[in-house]
């Protein structure tokens, strides 16, 4: 059984989240922008007892790497991104300096996110599903045993993502939104990247930007 720890950092009150078993975690959107973000993070897994064994980003913008550089240092893991984010990797340090922001460069991805794959975790899989339009290489990672989704920012509760950064395209979100996800059962529930979680029922049913 897994369980999903969220965390709410930085100044654009991101969702950052561990998914763990018993024994080890996987880190994603890890978003802490200072030291004691940071600590909260590495004080759950000590008191949990927990191994991070990936870091991995939903997408590249900013508020969901700013931890990138912290968490690969500390815990010496794996970096996994979309190739199609590569670009808004890179550029994230200038992003942060036009919010007034600093933040560490991210290390470079050294494993790819490509539709169709998964993530392991023990026994359990996450399934990696390429949900582009937010940003070009946004994924989000469904468990289909647990009914569950790490949303990143594609799908919010009564809300979408926004397409107005760089590299955004709304058409693409809507069709990402409408062929990826809302073809999954209305019971799954979507972790998203910022605000409240959600299901697939609900946003199927209600959502303004969907009906």
């Amino acid at each position: 059984m897994l369980t999903i720890q969220r965390f709410t950092f930085n100044p654009f009150q991101e969702n950052t989240y561990l998914v763990h078993d018993d024994r080890h975690a996987l880190l994603i959107d890890p978003g802490c922008w200072n030291t004691a973000e940071e600590e909260e993070l590495a004080q759950y897994l000590t008191q949990h007892a927990l191994e991070p064994i990936h870091c991995i980003n939903t997408h590249a913008h900013l508020d969901h790497i700013f931890g990138n550089s912290w968490a690969i240092d500390r815990f010496g893991i794996p970096l996994h991104l979309h190739p199609a984010d590569l670009e808004l990797l890179r550029a994230a340090p200038r992003m942060a300096e036009a919010y007034g922001l600093r933040m560490e460069p991210s290390p470079e991805p050294t494993d790819r996110l490509m539709d169709g794959g998964s993530l392991s975790i023990g026994p359990h899989k996450l399934k990696v599903i390429h949900a582009p339009g937010h940003s070009p290489g946004h994924v989000v990672l469904y468990c289909p045993e647990q009914r569950f989704v790490i949303g990143g920012d594609v799908l919010f509760q009564g809300s979408i993502g926004r397409t107005d950064l760089p590299l955004g395209d709304h058409e693409e979100l809507i069709r990402s939104i409408r062929e990826r996800l809302l073809t999954l059962p209305d019971d799954v529930i979507v972790h998203c990247g910022h605000g409240p979680a959600t299901t697939i029922g609900q946003e199927r049913r209600s959502n303004p930007f969907l009906n």
